[in-house]
């Protein structure tokens, strides 16, 4: 996990756990206070969410260059065994 990976991990857990601490001590009722619980657990499992999509697209993206690299290395190399077969023909 990268450096802003670890960032946005440790924001979201100190953002779950005020959550929760502020929901659990506010003066309200029990039905009012578990609709605002249930509503920011909601709102963290939609942001870790978006933040996994992130990520996959991060590595599709990753895994479609390194593919590209690859293939483009290989057709160097195959333009390179031909050249020597060529002048060891």
């Amino acid at each position: 996990m990268n450096y802003s990976g670890k960032v946005l991990t440790a924001l979201l857990t100190g953002l779950a756990a005020g959550t929760v601490l502020g929901v659990l001590f506010a003066p309200e009722k029990g039905s009012e206070t578990r609709d605002k619980l249930n509503e920011s657990l909601s709102d963290l499992g939609d942001a870790i969410k978006e933040r996994a999509e992130e990520q996959l697209d991060q590595l599709s993206d990753l895994r479609e260059k390194l593919v590209a690299s690859l293939k483009s290395k290989a057709a160097k190399a195959g333009e390179i065994v031909d050249e020597e077969i060529e002048e060891h023909a």
